[in-house]
């Protein structure tokens, strides 16, 4: 009954094991001492009082010694214990209760050293975690808490790389590769003046020979006095052709020399 047996609360098959068990620091258990003694004081003046009336300081006496004692064993079968997977504490006499928090739900540890407890070497944990409502929070007289609260972060560190090598494990050994975020693909705008690759080849180009003056006076562009000279020559043409003459010579269009007498066709 005197004795938690942390042993017992391990997850054995899945190989959890005990990184450090604390007890509670010898100055959370001054004050029952100090009550005890008092018991024991009262219980001596057994020898001071009138016969009659002894029971009272035994009766006294005895509550004293009883309430201090369970306090002193309530303190001494307290126990804070730190495994590779998670911490709890294990504490009560008669009724036992446990209280856990896995590794992984840890954010913040506090530790509260006073003045007094600087000086003999305790101090206080907070444990801050994502639950609202948690059973572990305020873990009090802890020996040596600057080593502790190290082993802890050290415990805790160490989980996080396990747990990174599990993973790794249920895909055959390979390593997990974080999804990343697609970049959107970019969008080229090519210059509409400038082609790199052409979706079909260009046909080539070769040089034509010259055209007959007939053709390259056809397809030639009119400009200027061309377009009348062009009439003109058709003109004279067809006159030629109705009075039964010879085309004319070509000559050199002159604006000038045009005339628009009516034409004397023969009857």
């Amino acid at each position: 009954m005197l004795d938690p047996r942390i042993d017992k609360h391990l997850i054995a098959d899945q190989g959890e094991r005990i990184v450090d068990e604390v007890r509670k620091h010898w100055a959370a258990t001054v004050s029952a001492v100090l009550e005890l003694f008092g018991g024991v004081v009262v219980l001596l003046l057994v020898f001071f009082v009138p016969a009659q009336a002894w029971w009272v300081p035994v009766l006294v006496g005895a509550a004293i010694v009883a309430h201090a004692t369970w306090r002193f064993f309530e303190q001494h079968l307290d126990r804070f214990v730190i495994t590779n997977m998670r911490v709890f504490r294990v504490h009560g006499i008669l009724s036992q209760r446990i209280a856990t928090m896995p590794l992984t739900r840890i954010l913040d540890i506090s530790v509260h050293k006073p003045v007094v407890g600087r000086i003999f070497g305790y101090g206080h944990f907070v444990f801050e975690s994502a639950a609202q409502e948690q059973g572990l929070r305020d873990i009090r007289y802890v020996g040596d808490p600057d080593q502790r609260g190290l082993t802890i972060q050290r415990v805790i560190q160490q989980a996080g790389l396990r747990g990174a090598a599990g993973r790794a494990e249920q895909f055959g050994g390979a390593p997990v590769v974080v999804p990343q975020r697609e970049e959107a693909a970019s969008v080229t705008v090519a210059d509409p003046g400038y082609e790199s690759r052409p979706t079909a080849p260009v046909p080539e180009v070769r040089a034509m020979t010259a055209p007959v003056p007939e053709v390259r006076a056809a397809t030639a562009p009119a400009s200027g006095w061309d377009w009348l000279a062009d009439a003109q020559r058709r003109e004279d043409e067809r006159i030629a052709q109705l009075r039964g003459e010879a085309a004319p010579a070509r000559t050199p269009f002159d604006p000038d020399r045009t005339s628009t007498a009516p034409i004397d066709l023969p009857r």
